[in-house]
């Protein structure tokens, strides 16, 4: 009878330890593009799984820059959605992938990355520090600003266009991804 017992606790105890852990796989796990975006995988490995990036991947595999976003980072990206390229006028990304305008296109990309992780949490600390906003020096060299405006973050580029942050907190090994709803553009 005691051999019984000591089988139904630890079949218990084991059910409980599964429980948790797959609460906490799902709390960590957010879904981005119909692929779980699992934090134990780096930004591209991730990137590579959503189907609403696969402009953007297509575009960083062009820039060349595939080796340094599954570098060690931390890095904080702005990952425009394929919606968010397609608001770029008509012809834009099929001419900024072509070979002859990598420099450009890596202008535009690296602008979308920040060295750091920086959470959503944090940007609004520091916006809130700083009168509603707070600037970001990105990879490419040039600001970004990060606003809070009604509760939510926006992200301002050099040129003013606006882009809302749809998904915050993707965690990544090598930081976080924000998904938003437009390019950023540097001057």
């Amino acid at each position: 009878m005691h051999a019984l017992l000591q089988r139904v606790a630890l079949t218990a105890s084991l059910a409980v330890l599964c429980g948790t852990a797959s609460l906490s796989f799902a709390a960590d796990t957010v879904m981005v593009g119909g692929a779980a975006m699992y934090p134990s995988k780096t930004i591209v490995e991730n990137a590579l799984n959503s189907k609403d990036h696969t402009t953007l991947v297509a575009a960083v595999k062009a820039a060349g820059l595939v080796d340094t976003l599954n570098g060690k980072g931390p890095f904080t990206v702005f990952a425009p959605t394929n919606e968010a390229f397609a608001k770029l006028p008509a012809g834009t990304v099929d001419t900024l992938v072509k070979p002859e305008h990598k420099a450009d296109l890596t202008k535009i990309l690296t602008y979308h990355v920040v060295a750091g992780t920086h959470t959503s949490q944090q940007l609004m600390a520091d916006a809130r520090k700083h009168g509603g906003m707070v600037s970001l020096k990105t990879v490419e060299g040039e600001p970004l600003t990060v606003k809070l405006h009604d509760g939510a973050l926006w992200v301002v580029d050099a040129k003013g266009g606006k882009a809302a942050i749809s998904i915050a907190d993707v965690r990544q090994s090598n930081g976080v991804i924000h998904v938003v709803d437009t390019v950023l553009m540097p001057k």
